[in-house]
């Protein structure tokens, strides 16, 4: 299966999701980054399809997915991912996150652990408060007559300044992905970070855990990466030299460490 489908979830929330990879393989969830879509890991598909069932989808407010109106939560964007597995019949699998899909890899961590086997969590953080600098952000959004300076934004945050010199087909496709997003989606997004602050239970999450982390990362900190592995239980950490986009701006050396742990032999 390599189109689109949808499923819908019980609060009446369309959710965009692409399954690929052969049924007798793992199950391995792809969660993307906030204010892009499923395509942000096309890059990554070649390799980890042949060795999982992926499944990929574009968290709410995001993609092909729906744009409810108000502010969304980690227990809801959580529950997304728990009412998609069991639509599909799917009891456990692999998780990986990258940023806002981190977040939920660390809900699915202490909330729904009977549903993970490894977790994966990249460039993401268990608190970026406080609240009111996400307050102005959501105001200046949605008062925003487009999406270009969030695109702009994104971009900055995103890559190294070597990528944005110059005309660079890989930035132009995240900025589209930035630009191509609703700007209700995002803000109900931004309230969830606004939000959350997983650090009292972070110790909670059981399933064996590699933190990913950019050395250069401007937002989602290296230090926020090395606050989660001391706080999960024997989690490995792995810091590349690299921004926020590590899939995308170091793919050999995330994709290697990315496999590497959910292949090796726990026994």
């Amino acid at each position: 299966m390599t189109d689109t489908c949808f499923m819908t979830t019980g609060d009446n929330c369309r959710i965009a999701y692409r399954l690929e990879g052969a049924e007798d393989r793992p199950v391995l969830v792809l969660s993307n980054s906030i204010a892009t879509n499923l395509h942000m890991w096309d890059g990554q598909m070649p390799e980890l399809a042949r060795a999982f069932r992926v499944l990929r989808y574009d968290m709410r407010g995001h993609g092909l997915s729906d744009a409810p109106g108000g502010p969304y939560s980690l227990d809801r964007l959580g529950r997304d991912v728990v009412e998609l597995l069991d639509a599909l019949g799917i009891a456990r699998a692999h998780f990986c996150g990258l940023s806002l899909g981190g977040f939920v890899g660390q809900w699915l961590g202490i909330h729904a652990p009977e549903r993970i086997d490894r977790l994966v969590l990249s460039n993401t953080s268990p608190y970026l408060g406080p609240a009111p600098q996400w307050d102005e952000l959501i105001r200046t959004l949605l008062s925003a007559p487009d999406m270009t300076t969030t695109a702009d934004m994104f971009m900055r945050n995103w890559f190294p300044d070597r990528m944005l010199r110059g005309a660079n087909a890989t930035v132009d496709a995240f900025r589209s992905m930035v630009l191509g997003t609703s700007p209700q989606g995002l803000a109900g997004c931004y309230a969830v970070v606004r939000d959350c602050d997983l650090r009292r239970t972070l110790p909670l999450v059981t399933a064996p855990t590699l933190v990913i982390g950019g050395k250069d990362d401007k937002v989602t900190l290296a230090s926020h990466s090395e606050e989660i592995a001391a706080a999960i239980p024997g989690a490995q950490l792995v810091l590349l030299p690299g921004v926020h986009l590590l899939n995308v701006e170091l793919p050999v050396e995330f994709l290697g460490a990315v496999m590497a742990f959910l292949t090796a032999d726990c026994g």
